[in-house]
């Protein structure tokens, strides 16, 4: 199978003689924002005559070679004033290009000419981008702009309710996700429990959202890839802009280091509610705060740097007897160097670090856990021709992984000092993307990904009989921990167990007529790390476990189908998209699985499979004064784990069952009005198929004591979830452009008071002993009100 992959690849690779058939002009540059001379990314470089473009890379590089010739260039960006230019090319020329924002546009170029739009004819799916500006029109709860929010919004992404930390794409779970920022991991991607995430919208330069016909440079997860990166600061001018809002406040500073040349970011958010609640005798607290840094040096006109940074920590106390802190750190190194007008490369350095920490000072110790890594990457844009681009690179990530540690928090505690095995890991892989247009009508991207997992020595792992950490008992017919037969420990340069994965990617565009188009994409992807949590959402208690013995590493095989149309000129836009997908080796735990502090994971989890399948249909309104969008998902989500022999039932009899991330029917509306210059308008209404879960469907006594009997596997839902937020935003001086700038928004999340199940529990009424279920709802109504400002 692998050999007929590799010849698949180099029979398509024979096409490429035809580039240099004729010779070419190489047109290549920067573009940027010319007040603060940042670099824009995903700007549109088009060539109507030619039928042809391309766009900007995440560090505002493009490059295109074209037929000698005179052309009109068409520069285009959403939020920009367009730039229109005759360009005679007759040698190699470099063109760089500042633009101008439309609102601050006295005169704007109007283009007669109806410039095909990239996006149809691009074989990139399954793939969404949302600017800052749009997360921050997007009502949220206590009106502090949220990414993690804005994306659940979108079709085929959901989360598992109100006050739950992560996302679902797709019918995955949160740990299947690939979140990035600025190429590092964030392992915890929010902020108290769920209810903010980590990301300062005010920071955020770009933002995409890859569900399918993910690309070969992106690897280690199985469900998605969320690519976000910082804005590199103002390096003309200084400049601040923060908000203050009921509970949490945020500032942000930008400005040049030397002029044109090198920029700083600084930005940070912290929430300061808990410094009220002890005017009310209330002595628990739960509060967040972050950092966010960058600094970025042009070294000349082919060398540039960047150091960015970003510093998270959460604290929840329950009266000071019990302390929870937990938080992200990282901190990556880049260097851009341009070998040549078609040659572009990035190397990182990353450090990645998520903490989990908690103080019992009850029970007289403290906890602590984590995962850490190193990562290095390497990666080339090749810009061959107009008709071939490449990309090429390698990455390689060392991962150390602390399962937990217990300590006397006092000596006089009587508690002894307890450590779980820590555990390492060695992650690296090469990969090659390839762009092609081969024809006028068809478009392909295809590439190849090889991955390797090497599971490091530790300082101990169990022997376990036939290799079996989990044994069925026949006569109670349930799954039990297995005794192990011994233990061995490794030098930490001994590889317990190797893995390698060969990844095959390839997406199709063919254009159909000049405004609509069908697509289709395949991936497969390998996961080598998967989250150990009994919960629907993480935790922070949660911990990451590497693939190794008893472990074997997710694969998913994806497939999508889509149609594409631009309508009116792009005043309007359809996505519609099917999707099937696959996933071996999916965790699955057996009933009354201990997961918390336990040193021998392998003893109460199986291998088992998933898959998901569903529709996504994206309606956007993109111009004018009203915009918006409507998104529909219908999609299923199930797990199963058979029984490893004819004798073993499995988990749930062996029988397919819904994921707890199933949402059969996922809608959501968005829409955003400018009444004038002084008052915009925002709202989202959201519904959503209730959760699946597991419900006892009886009782039964045994020496008094009540014990409840449970059915199948998320057999039952929680009531269908629904909800409206509105808010308004005032701006008191719209024509002011320099100097202090403001805007009050106005919000209400929820705005009809839905009391929407987070969970339903069961007891015994204490007045008249009778069963009773018993619903949590998190939120009800809850207005707000912030004040942002820039000078």
């Amino acid at each position: 199978m692998k050999q007929r992959i590799l010849w698949i690849f180099i029979l398509i690779g024979f096409n490429f003689h035809s580039v240099f058939a004729q010779e070419k002009i190489t047109v290549s540059g920067v573009i940027s924002d010319i007040s603060s001379n940042e670099t824009l990314i995903g700007v549109n470089i088009l060539f109507p005559e030619l039928s042809t473009g391309a766009t900007t890379n995440e560090y505002g590089f493009y490059s295109i070679t074209l037929p000698k010739g005179t052309y009109n260039m068409v520069i285009s960006y959403l939020g920009y004033t367009n730039i229109t230019e005759s360009i005679d090319l007759t040698e190699n020329i470099t063109k760089n290009y500042s633009l101008v924002e439309s609102a601050e546009s006295l005169n704007e170029i109007v283009i007669n000419n109806n410039v095909e739009k990239l996006n149809i004819r691009q074989p990139q799916m399954s793939m969404n981008t949302l600017s800052a500006s749009s997360i921050k029109k997007i009502p949220v709860v206590f009106g502090e702009a949220d990414v993690i929010k804005a994306i659940t919004l979108l079709p085929g992404v959901t989360t598992a309710g109100e006050g739950a930390s992560g996302f679902n794409v797709r019918g995955g779970a949160a740990d299947q996700n690939l979140i990035l920022l600025d190429e590092a991991t964030i392992y915890n991607s929010s902020h108290l429990f769920g209810f903010f995430s980590v990301f300062n919208p005010d920071a955020i330069k770009d933002l995409k959202l890859y569900k399918g016909g993910i690309p070969a440079r992106y690897g280690g997860r199985v469900s998605s890839v969320l690519d976000i990166y910082q804005k590199e600061g103002n390096s003309n001018d200084f400049h601040m802009n923060g908000g203050i809002g009921l509970i949490s406040s945020r500032l942000l500073a930008e400005g040049p280091i030397k002029k044109g040349v090198g920029s700083f970011l600084l930005g940070g958010r912290a929430t300061y509610a808990h410094l009220f609640l002890p005017l009310f005798d209330i002595e628990n607290k739960a509060y967040f705060y972050d950092l966010n840094t960058k600094i970025s040096y042009k070294l000349n006109e082919n060398n540039n740097v960047f150091l960015s940074g970003y510093f998270g920590r959460d604290v929840f106390s329950l009266n000071e007897s019990f302390v929870n802190t937990y938080g992200n750190t990282v901190l990556n190194f880049r260097w851009n160097h341009l070998f040549s007008d078609k040659l572009f490369s990035n190397a990182s350095l990353i450090y990645s670090d998520y903490y989990y920490g908690l103080n019992l000072d009850f029970v007289g110790f403290n906890w602590d856990s984590g995962i850490r890594n190193f990562n290095f990457k390497y990666d080339f844009k090749h810009y061959l021709s107009d008709k071939i681009k490449l990309q090429y690179g390698l990455n390689s990530i060392y991962h150390k992984f602390n399962p937990g540690e217990i300590t006397p928090s006092s000596s006089d505690s009587g508690i002894n000092a307890d450590k779980l095995t820590d555990k390492y890991a060695f992650e690296n892989a090469i990969y090659i993307d390839i762009e092609q247009k081969l024809s006028d009508k068809l478009m392909v991207s295809y590439g190849l990904r090889f991955s390797t997992f090497l599971r490091l020595g530790q300082d101990e792992l169990n022997i376990y009989e036939n290799n079996q950490a989990v044994d069925f008992n026949q006569e109670l017919q349930i799954y039990e921990k297995a005794d192990p037969i011994g233990t061995e420990s490794y030098k930490r340069s001994d590889v317990i167990k190797s893995f390698g994965n060969l990844e095959p990617r390839i997406s199709l565009a063919y254009e159909l007529n000049y405004n609509s188009s069908i697509k289709a994409s395949y991936n497969r992807l390998s996961q080598y790390l998967s989250l150990i949590s009994n919960t629907s959402s993480p935790t922070p208690l949660d911990i990451w476990a590497p693939a190794g013995k008893y472990i074997e590493p997710q694969i998913l095989d994806q497939v999508a189908l889509g149609y594409f149309r631009n309508i009116k000129d792009n005043t309007f836009s359809l996505e519609v998209e099917a999707f099937y997908k696959m996933v071996d080796n999916r965790i699955d735990y057996i009933d009354g699985a201990d997961l918390i502090a336990n040193n021998a994971i392998e003893q109460v989890i199986l291998n088992g499979e998933a898959k998901a399948y569903g529709l996504e249909v994206l309606f956007r309104k993109n111009e004018g004064r009203f915009n918006g969008w409507i998104s529909y998902t219908l999609s299923k989500s199930e797990q199963r784990t058979p029984g490893r022999t004819p004798e073993e039932p499995g988990i749930n009899d062996g029988e397919w069952y819904d994921t707890p991330y199933d949402k059969t029917h996922d809608i959501s509306i968005v829409g955003s009005y400018d009444l004038n210059e002084k008052w915009s308008f925002n709202a989202d209404f959201i519904f959503q198929t209730g959760q699946p879960l597991t419900y006892p469907d009886a009782q039964y006594e045994y020496n008094g004591i009540s014990i409840p009997n449970f059915g199948l596997r998320n057999e039952y839902r929680l009531p269908t979830y629904n909800r409206l937020d509105i808010s308004a935003t005032y701006t008191p001086k719209p024509e002011k452009n320099k100097g202090w700038q403001s805007e009050w928004v106005f919000g209400i999340y929820n705005v009809y008071n839905r009391q929407n199940a987070a969970s339903i529990t069961f007891q015994q009424n204490s007045d008249t002993g009778a069963n009773e279920a018993v619903q949590l709802s998190i939120f009800g109504i809850v207005p707000s009100i912030s004040y942002n400002f820039k000078f």
